[in-house]
């Protein structure tokens, strides 16, 4: 049997182009563009001595504070706040990656919300900044989603990220939350398994179609 040569300009399939390598690459495109863009807006802020803060921080139940939540995720309080939510959000985020872009945006969006309506309805006084229930979000969406597909190496993922990550879960209590939001980090958390029950059931229902 002859194999027909492959032609040189022919373009890549999405199935070609669609490797763990070549997502990978992807992931740490997408999700270290999106670490620099926090470190550029946290040193605008800081110029402006976070001036942005006071303006697009989040006020929990003000008509306004609604746009906030769009926005709220992009801005900290200082640098260190900004270095304490960057590796996690590079490794959570780079993880949740490998599954192919649409599961992350689906994950990030529903992080993204859900942390923000959380802090809207049941925040306390002040305003609220940071990407942390972004950080929660994609951390619960690791911990559950190979529940919700039967996935064994999925699970045993999510076994291996508790064991190392698990005492970040202690910031969901008010007691030891301190001044940190704990309701961001709820808000984050749910969404993030809402996330995970939205995704399989996409997945349950493109395999009946």
């Amino acid at each position: 049997m002859l194999e027909t040569p492959r032609d040189p300009f022919a373009r890549d399939t999405p199935a070609a182009r669609d490797t763990p390598a070549a997502r990978a690459k992807g992931g740490l495109l997408v999700v270290g563009s999106f670490v620099l863009l926090l470190f550029a807006i946290e040193f605008l802020n800081t110029a402006l001595l976070h001036g942005l803060n006071r303006v697009f921080g989040l006020r929990p139940r003000s008509p306004d504070g609604l746009l906030d939540i769009f926005i709220f995720p992009l801005l900290h309080s200082n640098l260190n706040h900004v270095l304490s939510n960057a590796l996690p959000l590079i490794i959570f985020g780079f993880l949740v990656f490998m599954s192919g872009l649409r599961v992350f945006l689906t994950a990030i969006v529903c992080s993204w919300l859900g942390s923000g309506l959380a802090v809207w309805l049941i925040g306390g006084h002040g305003v609220t900044v940071g990407s942390s229930g972004l950080v929660f979000g994609l951390f619960a969406f690791l911990l559950v989603r190979g529940f919700f597909n039967r996935s064994w190496w999925q699970i045993l993922l999510s076994l291996v990220l508790f064991t190392a990550y698990g005492s970040i879960l202690f910031g969901l209590i008010p007691s030891v939350a301190g001044f940190v939001s704990w309701q961001a980090h709820l808000g984050g958390a749910v969404g993030g398994v809402f996330a995970a029950v939205l995704l399989r059931a996409r997945s349950s229902a493109g395999r009946r179609s």
